[in-house]
């Protein structure tokens, strides 16, 4: 069943790969799922003793349109629980039930003994909803910025939720967006507090270059034009313009603009602070090329699914 044409998947999902694949092995992350399933049931399991070990066979429902987001780690919660899941509806999907004309979809159908299926089922559901919640959300913001013209990055932030982290910014790529950099670790971002704990972006970027490697970017973060400048002029290859409003971003972005072509710089500039949906048409601006926010996984609107025991007949 096929609930989206593959033009409108993000380029990741349509080149044939698997989007699992861009996880760590699951050996990395199987000690969380561990955690969140122990987390669920950390002594008795009440439920567990009344269902028994009967085989049973339910069906995951999905009830709210959204894009289908977190099938990797619902299948190594099950896996965990000895349970096998079979998909029906692809990841990163974008399920519009109205355009099916029904209330609710099936996506997939999970068979395994009673007890272990209603182990999983809570722990499931609440990644699942979690981050296809993020997925939509990524993707409704990218959908935005192409419709008003907006041809670079729309990225996430590292503002995730205290180990969830995978999840957060694997949904973020499931929806289109890009999901920025993973870690302190990923690349060298130097914020105000770096700054002014080092004296000058002069300074802090010196001190940087005594142990940075070729591999690794310098991403400044600029709250005026000038520090843009100075940013530029020491080597920076990503410029932030954090917390512009929306006229003085129009002014320094064509400054900007002119300034990288007139000294030859291929550094790229970022926008964010307080960017949403609903605002977004003000930083859509000539000479910007990233818009990060932490609209698409900061209290975002999870999805609807449930997961339902087909009962005996």
């Amino acid at each position: 069943m096929s609930q989206i044409t593959l033009s409108t998947l993000p380029s990741c999902l349509t080149n044939g790969n698997n989007p699992a694949n861009l996880l760590p092995p699951p050996s990395a992350w199987s000690s969380t799922v561990a955690q969140w399933i122990a987390e669920d049931c950390p002594s008795m399991d009440w439920g567990g003793f009344v269902v028994g070990e009967d085989e049973k066979e339910a069906i995951l429902w999905c009830k709210k349109d959204s894009v289908l987001a977190g099938a990797p780690f619902v299948d190594e919660i099950f896996r965990q629980l000895s349970c096998k899941v079979v998909w029906s509806t692809a990841e990163g999907s974008y399920i519009d039930l109205a355009h099916l004309g029904a209330k609710k979809v099936e996506v997939a159908r999970v068979r395994g003994k009673a007890r272990n299926l209603l182990l999983g089922e809570r722990v499931a559901l609440n990644t699942l909803t979690r981050c296809s919640g993020v997925a939509t959300k990524s993707r409704n913001l990218v959908v935005a910025a192409r419709t008003l013209g907006f041809e670079g990055y729309v990225a996430g932030t590292r503002k995730t939720t205290p180990g969830f982290r995978l999840v957060e910014k694997y949904g973020m790529i499931i929806g289109g967006a890009d999901a920025h950099r993973y870690d302190l670790s990923s690349m060298i971002m130097l914020k105000d507090n770096h700054i002014w704990s080092k004296g000058s972006i002069p300074q802090a970027i010196s001190s940087l270059k005594t142990t940075l490697s070729f591999a690794q970017k310098i991403h400044i973060e600029c709250t005026s034009l000038d520090e843009a400048y100075s940013a530029l002029d020491h080597g920076a290859d990503v410029i932030m313009l954090d917390n512009f409003s929306p006229a003085d971003l129009k002014d320094a972005a064509q400054k900007l603009k002119a300034y990288r072509k007139e000294k030859g710089y291929s550094a790229i500039v970022e926008v964010s602070g307080g960017v949403t949906e609903s605002n977004l048409k003000d930083w859509v601006v000539e000479g910007i090329d990233v818009i990060s926010t932490s609209s698409i996984h900061q209290g975002v609107p999870v999805g609807d699914f449930s997961l339902k025991i087909i009962p005996q007949s």
